[in-house]
């Protein structure tokens, strides 16, 4: 079985109406790099009605535990659990 990493990607999303782009930076859980940018480009084009074309992905990148800052991330993959 496959082991789920974590990925923080960072971009912005530029829509006609906005006067600058839209910055972003999400940590998502996936088996593989493919599968964490299939997850922002739906969650991001269906929270701010944004088209996949409006959507640049400016990096990727994979964090170990101990650099995982958002605390549904953490608590999901179980790295609070205090021993």
């Amino acid at each position: 079985m496959a082991e789920v990493k974590v990925f923080r990607i960072s971009g912005e999303i530029r829509k006609p109406q906005l006067l600058e782009p839209m910055r972003f930076s999400v940590e998502v859980p996936a088996l593989n790099v493919e599968q964490a940018l299939e997850k922002v480009y739906s969650d991001m084009g269906s929270r701010h009605r944004a088209k996949r074309f409006q959507i640049k992905i400016l990096r990727v990148e994979e964090l170990k535990p101990e650099e995982v800052r958002d605390p549904v991330v953490r608590a999901v993959r179980g790295l609070d659990v205090k021993a």
